[in-house]
């Protein structure tokens, strides 16, 4: 009987027992030049303006070329496109340039070597797989705080928001103080986790909700325009005032994929981008806009100078009344 190691065939899935798709990403678009969920420049051609993403994908990494969105998918896809070839093609260069040893024995192994150089980005590394919540009852200090963003409990309700008693993060107990406010957002089988107190670290911990998904999208369908909110809380304050509301996870390009883009496009003519009124929010309002041909509309800047930067702080301070009328000078309302 003849004896030996089964040979494995070059495959996406056994690749990726290998290497990761950031290391595919970084061997083809070089390590300085680009970061995750941030805008860059194409490598498919020369460009003034950056238009090219690599994002978070579930726990893996796809990109998109909003300049050529027919350029777009994973990161064997991303090969094949950059060296115009077929997919298989793309495969043997992967196996090849890292060593793989599925099909060429150059440089085998050496991607051993190649991926010990840099550290995995932290988005991908964190795989927040599974999620469970025990849910609860409503506490008094819970309702006051949603109060102040004129919520009550059967706004909540609608919009998937929960009390939460414990967190289970693959299946162990995530700890999180009984004393610290804390809820939870659902959407379709996924959780984020939202601390209101929180620093910036531990604030949306833990979270598996896709990047892309979106709050309000049935409010879009065949209407004058969309107006974006950059979160859940500013978008159930604003959909108090202005119907054709949606909302998406954060201010990054990530949250715009071509699926949504189209879906915005199509179901309404104008689409109003709004984000925070500080000087990230403002920069990621215009470079989103000229990129995707969006108009914005912020919080204006000149509440900055009370530490409000958007609509649902704006209600909060100074009530729905003072928001009723900066949506009337803006014509979001009449």
């Amino acid at each position: 009987m003849i004896q030996g190691n089964k040979k494995e065939i070059l495959s996406p899935d056994n690749i990726l027992k290998k290497i990761s798709a950031y290391d595919i990403f970084r061997m083809y678009m070089g390590g300085e030049n680009w970061k995750v969920n941030s805008l860059c420049f194409s490598p498919f051609r020369k460009e003034r303006t950056p238009s090219f993403l690599i994002k978070t994908t579930g726990s893996s990494l796809s990109f998109v070329d909003y300049g050529d969105q027919s350029k777009k998918g994973n990161c064997f896809i991303f090969v094949k496109t950059l060296f115009n070839c077929n997919f298989n093609t793309a495969l043997e260069i992967i196996d090849r340039d890292f060593g793989l040893g599925f099909k060429s024995n150059d440089n085998k192994d050496s991607y051993k070597r190649i991926i010990k150089e840099y550290k995995q980005p932290e988005d991908v590394a964190k795989k927040y797989t599974r999620i469970q919540v025990v849910t609860r009852n409503f506490t008094l200090e819970e309702l006051a705080y949603w109060n102040q963003y004129h919520q009550d409990i059967s706004d909540l309700k609608k919009e998937n928001v929960f009390s939460i008693d414990k967190v289970y993060l693959n299946g162990k107990l995530f700890t999180i103080k009984k004393t610290e406010l804390k809820f939870g957002y659902f959407y379709d089988g996924h959780w984020k986790i939202y601390r209101p107190y929180g620093n910036h670290d531990t604030k949306w911990v833990p979270n598996n909700v896709p990047i892309t998904t979106m709050d309000g999208k049935e409010n879009i369908i065949n209407c004058e325009f969309a107006f974006i909110n950059k979160s859940k809380k500013d978008y159930m304050v604003s959909k108090k005032l202005v119907e054709t509301t949606c909302g998406v996870q954060n201010e990054g390009i990530a949250c715009f994929s071509p699926e949504n883009v189209k879906f915005l496009k199509e179901n309404s003519k104008r689409q109003i981008l709004s984000f925070d009124s500080d000087q990230t929010g403002v920069k990621n309002s215009l470079q989103i806009t000229k990129l995707l041909d969006f108009e914005y509309c912020n919080c204006p800047r000149s509440y900055l100078s009370d530490g409000i930067k958007d609509w649902a702080d704006l209600a909060k301070d100074y009530g729905m009344h003072t928001l009723e009328k900066v949506f009337k000078r803006k014509k979001l309302i009449k």
